[in-house]
Formats: structure tokens, sequence, C-alpha cells
């Protein structure tokens, strides 16, 4: 079966149950998330990596698809988990990328739109919130981007790392306090992530 011949109304559950029988169709999954794993990876270690390690997240995927709980019909916490796997063995590059980020120099001339508020504003803070990133165990780390950068839920978070929710609650409470804290008491995350997560 062609990978066009899987109707785009299959959720991932069905869609990876299928590829068990027929592996060919597992490319349509490929295709629905691949920029997506692919975007988190490159912010996480750089996009010269960003290409292997999406390529590495859907390998191991595909191995393990059998084992995979269908119970999820979205296989994005699934993937985030194997993509969160395969950054820690990619960590040493994430630290250096990380490291220099901090060191950036934030005088930078501009046109007005350069130089809005929140711009500045943002490049005031990249250095100090990069430092602070450096600062967290690699566990906080990918916690905390999970939420930030992919976007997730605290339910899907804590299915990605195989935690229970609780645990990713109290974890992201006491980090944005820590955050907050290198920041001089701004919180870069705000109160509509709280929100909108909470």
């Amino acid at each position: 079966m062609a990978v066009q011949d899987v109707p785009e109304t299959l959720d991932d559950s069905t869609l990876i149950g299928r590829s068990l029988s027929d592996p060919e169709s597992f490319a349509a999954l490929f295709d629905r998330h691949a920029d997506e794993i692919h975007r988190y990876a490159a912010r996480r270690l750089g996009a010269e990596l960003a290409d292997d390690v999406a390529g590495e997240v859907f390998l191991v995927a595909f191995r393990r698809r059998a084992r995979y709980d269908r119970s999820w019909p979205d296989a994005r916490p699934w993937l985030y988990g194997i993509a969160t796997k395969v950054v820690a063995q990619h960590r040493r590059a994430e630290r250096r990328r990380t490291a220099a980020m901090a060191k950036v120099s934030v005088e930078r001339p501009g046109t007005f739109d350069d130089r809005s508020a929140d711009r500045v504003t943002a490049e005031r803070l990249q250095p100090r919130l990069a430092k602070a990133l450096t600062g967290l165990s690699a566990g906080e780390r990918d916690l905390l981007l999970l939420v930030a950068w992919a976007d997730l839920t605290y339910e899907e978070a804590a299915h990605a790392l195989g935690v229970p929710v609780g645990t990713v609650r109290s974890r992201l409470h006491r980090l944005r306090a820590k955050v907050r804290r290198a920041l001089g008491g701004i919180d870069p995350f705000g109160e509509a992530e709280e929100r909108q997560h909470g």
C-alpha cells in the first residue's frame, strides 16, 4: 500500500497498528510528524544535528511500533519521548550551544521594528535565560522544553517522560520558580502558559 493510499482520517494509533502488517504505511506517520520533531531537535541541538536526530527518532519509533500504547490516538507524546532520549545522547553539543547562547552579545543595531519593546526585552533576557537553562539538570531541561518549545500539555509531557502528571505539575512549578530567580523575578513563560497547561 502506498503512503497516498493511507486515509488521512486514520489516527496515529490506528496507523501504527496498520504498519505492523504493512510496514510501508508507517511512512504516513513520518509525513505527519517529521517536521515538528525536526524543529524540536533543531531548537535543542542546532540545525546541523536536527536531520540526524529526527531520522533516529523515527527509526527507533519504527522498531518499537509493536510496543506502542494504542490507547493514545496521537503519537506526538510518544515521539517526543523518543526524541528526548535521542537528544540526551547528543547532550554535549546542546550544552556547548546553550553556553554559547549565554555569551552572545545583545547589543545589536537594527530598524525600528527590531527595537520594539518585546524584542529588546527578549534579546536582553536570552543570555540570562540560556545561562539559567544550563543550570538545570538534564531532566529539568527536558521537561521545561517539552512544555515550552514542543507545546505539550502536562498530560502529554508526563506520557512522553513516563512520569505521573502530578510529578510534571510539581516539577514545573519548581522549575518556573528557579528560572524566575535566575532572571531576577521575570517569568519568561508568563501566566498564559500556566493557564494553558494548568
